[in-house]
């Protein structure tokens, strides 16, 4: 076994820990979401994807974010209950167009840098940052965002070669339809 291929198994065992944990809405799961964004961000800087790279930079810092803002909000909500905020028509507004403009503008810059599959690096990228944001503030909404953007990095990691990775990808979209019903059942606006 090479260090890249110990490094996707690294982060498929972490990456499943991560979102067991979203599921449960724990604040531990920020800080695996650091060390998965690390392992991830190697793994596909070797593959030169560029946006899945920077992306799991940004899922590192959005972590931080992540744990301060969840720690707040799970202040208001009785023990074992699922901080939810509903979703403004705002956000989701501005959400889709960034999305398109987004990923039109990221599947022309990775094609500049050599990215061979910007066409799906791109989108998924995007509705990977949007879906992460989403999170941090606990919208519900986040959950269908996660089984598109999955889906499109696991056919990523497939055309890559990256199996460990595109199945660490599968089982997020199993957790992502998942998460929305438990999230769903559980749930309490703050």
């Amino acid at each position: 076994m090479d260090i890249l291929q110990a490094i996707e198994i690294f982060a498929f065992v972490t990456g499943v820990a991560y979102v067991v944990l979203e599921i449960l809405q724990k604040n531990a799961m920020w800080v695996v979401g650091i060390l998965t964004g690390v392992a991830c961000a190697c793994s596909f800087a070797v593959q030169r994807s560029w946006g899945m790279t920077g992306l799991n930079v940004y899922y590192v810092v959005m972590s931080v974010i992540g744990l301060i803002q969840w720690r707040k909000d799970g202040a208001k909500v009785e023990e074992g209950a699922i901080h939810l905020r509903p979703l403004p028509k705002k956000t989701a507004l501005w959400s889709a167009a960034g999305f398109v403009l987004g990923s039109l503008i990221l599947i022309w810059v990775f094609r500049a840098l050599g990215d061979g599959v910007s066409e799906l690096d791109a989108p998924a990228t995007v509705l990977s940052v949007i879906a992460t944001w989403w999170l941090t503030r606990s919208y519900i909404q986040q959950w269908m965002l996660w089984v598109v953007a999955n889906a499109l990095t696991t056919l990523l990691c497939v055309v890559n070669g990256q199996y460990w990775m595109a199945f660490l990808y599968l089982a997020y979209i199993a957790s992502a339809v998942y998460g929305y019903y438990h999230w769903k059942k559980k749930g309490v606006e703050v």
